[in-house]
């Protein structure tokens, strides 16, 4: 990377993370101090402003450069704006009451925009523009389709949309024309997974996965007379490769791959010659390569024991420049102060924010910042995990406390800003978000981990996640419960079901409960990765014993601990009814159970009224079941 831009990006983003008032090195208050912090209600911590940029294939800088386009939830629904790069309050561009939609991109020359949603979580987008007029425009009408935004062509003439119109399997590539939005298919899609599109508009790259811990990438010749993959990462044995980006000049393909070690390394595949060369490594994962507009930058992204580092620097979600590399629009956020909008000007060396996500009414002095700690699992492996620990808790104050699961499998509990979590700590319940094996982030070995060994060994990293938290003395080690979502739901209902008195309250949040029935449900856009999904899971044509083994659905019986599951009806994923069978089956066992449906919702919450109820539900639950109080 350039050195000026180097040195430029980490001094600036040191001065927006104490602008952020993060206070790395501030102690925990005092149970003094602690009693005279509020108990904020979750309305007040979800009042805190959502924003988001535009992908990194969109123009997040209108032509003109006087705006950004964000996602936001400002109004209680995501919504698109125009956000002035002046400071001013952002200019709402689309008015949706009920279905959350996201900024896509500005069209390079005019003020019209581009912009995607779905219908009340059900994951199947459409994409739409809105003209300089202000009117609107499916550009994927149909039923049962599901559509996403590619890139642009390098003379903003035309841009590219993939959908499974033609079959809900695979996603074609389409390109539009930007003066009529008439199109034509340039690529049938036999099956893969569509990638990155170069800038010249040429080369078409392709992922295609074998196994969990084995896959490819193609490329293809958009100019030729017929559009076949060519296999650029042919190799023997379990290696990953998944493509990243084209460098501005369309001549290389930028891929990751584990091939070399543990963790992800990015290279560049000559397009020409077909040389490969090292482009970025590190001692963890290499997470994202982004270019600017002219090229001139490159940055990338190093996940970093749960952060990300950037150029010396841990506070960078994402970031996009504008057309002429002099201006630079990044979110920044800590533990203890929501995403933020930036703006940076690369020539004056300034910076300014652009946005106040935070709540006014909350002190962040009043929030937590993480701990990153290690603790040993039943077969000595050690575990990683991001701890919070809640003002006055003390030896002579002991806390109660909860496992917090991440989704996947596969994914991984960070650090950064969460209000669900902030309104749990702030109630005063500690959070150890563990990333037990099998998380992403820490090496392949330690991902593949719990490859066909779900609720088993991957669940006693939890259990002894609960044994970590008994060994710490301002905890209470008769109050620990255990919470996730999707994966994590799963396993809160497998440590219910298979490790009946290890926790003394579970909250199971949109999770697989029947392995049997999920496996043979996922949605059809699904399919490219299906064979990656059932090597690491199994077949539900020969795993079905095994997968009602470790289905908790099979062995609710088991369950005597209470437990709060919450659900979206529209949820693609985990389908509405794997909670009702669970919460039907543990009522019969006479224990305490909790049911929050959200009917406009799916595989995630998206309004914030639905977080507000969800969050509000897991406190009252938990003060009733895990910590009555006197």
């Amino acid at each position: 990377m350039n050195r000026f831009f180097a040195s430029l990006l980490a001094a600036s983003i040191l001065a927006l993370v104490s602008a952020c008032n993060q206070k790395p090195d501030a102690e925990v208050a005092s149970a003094d101090e602690a009693a005279s912090i509020p108990r904020y209600s979750a309305a007040e911590f979800f009042a805190t402003t959502s924003y988001g940029l535009p992908g990194p294939a969109g123009h997040a800088f209108s032509a003109d450069g006087e705006s950004l386009l964000i996602s936001s939830d400002r109004d209680g629904v995501f919504n698109v704006y125009a956000l002035p790069v002046s400071g001013a309050d952002p200019v709402q561009l689309t008015n949706s009451e009920d279905s959350a939609m996201f900024a896509v991109s500005w069209f390079p020359s005019d003020d019209r925009i581009l912009y995607t949603y779905d219908q009340g979580g059900n994951e199947l987008n459409h994409v739409l523009v809105r003209e300089s007029d202000g009117s609107h425009r499916d550009l994927t009408p149909g039923e049962e389709l599901k559509a996403s935004f590619v890139g642009w062509a390098d003379d903003g003439q035309s841009f590219f949309l993939a959908t499974t119109e033609r079959n809900q399997k695979s996603f074609d590539l389409y390109r539009y024309s930007s003066a009529d939005y008439s199109r034509e298919m340039v690529f049938e899609n036999p099956g893969f997974q569509l990638a990155a599109l170069s800038r010249d508009s040429r080369w078409l790259a392709l992922d295609k996965p074998r196994t969990s811990a084995d896959s490819d990438v193609y490329v293809v010749d958009l100019s030729a007379d017929v559009a076949e993959p060519e296999l650029i990462t042919g190799h023997d044995g379990n290696i990953s490769y998944g493509a990243v980006t084209f460098t501005p000049d369309s001549q290389s393909l930028v891929f990751s791959t584990n091939e070399h070690g543990e963790f992800n390394q990015h290279w560049t595949y000559d397009l020409e010659t077909g040389d490969k060369n090292l482009l970025v490594s590190a001692d963890w994962d290499v997470m994202y390569t982004g270019y600017s507009r002219t090229g001139r930058y490159r940055a990338s992204g190093i996940n970093a024991d749960a952060r990300t580092e950037v150029s010396l620097t841990d506070t960078v979600n994402n970031l996009r420049f504008s057309s002429d590399d002099s201006r630079l629009a990044l979110i920044v956020n800590s533990d203890v102060s929501p995403s933020d909008v930036y703006l940076l000007d690369l020539e004056a060396k300034t910076s300014k924010r652009l946005t106040d996500a935070m709540n006014p009414d909350i002190d962040r002095e009043h929030l937590v910042a993480s701990e990153v700690v290690r603790y040993e699992s039943f077969d000595g492996l050690e575990i990683p995990g991001i701890l919070y620990m809640p003002h006055g808790a003390s030896a002579d104050n002991p806390v109660p406390a909860l496992v917090w699961v991440h989704g996947g499998p596969g994914g991984q509990s960070r650090t950064g800003y969460s209000a669900t979590r902030q309104h749990l700590i702030n109630h005063g319940y500690a959070i150890f978000a563990a990333n037990n094996r099998g998380s992403s982030g820490y090496g392949k070995t330690f991902y593949h981990l719990d490859d066909k060994r779900h609720g088993e060994e991957d669940l006693q990293d939890i259990v002894y996640a609960r044994k970590y938290l008994e060994t710490l003395d301002w905890i209470d080690g008769n109050k620990i419960g255990v919470l996730g979502g999707s994966y994590g739901g799963y396993m809160v209902a497998a440590a219910l079901a298979f490790e009946p008195e290890a926790f003394d309250v579970g909250i199971n949040i949109f999770g697989v409960t029947n392995w049997v029935r999920t496996l043979k449900s996922i949605p059809p856009w699904w399919e490219a990765f299906k064979e990656a999904l059932y090597d690491e899971m199994g077949d539900p044509a020969t795993d079905e014993e095994r997968h009602r083994r470790i289905s908790p659905l099979f062995h609710a019986e088991n369950i005597v601990k209470p437990l709060l599951v919450v659900q979206g009806a529209n949820d693609p994923r985990v389908l509405q009814v794997e909670s009702d069978e669970l919460v039907a089956a543990v009522q019969a066992n006479e224990v305490p159970v909790d049911y929050v449906i959200f009917p406009d919702e799916g595989h995630g919450f998206r309004k914030r009224e639905n977080r507000i109820t969800a969050s509000e539900a897991y406190v009252r639950f938990l003060d009733k079941y895990l910590n009555p109080g006197d």
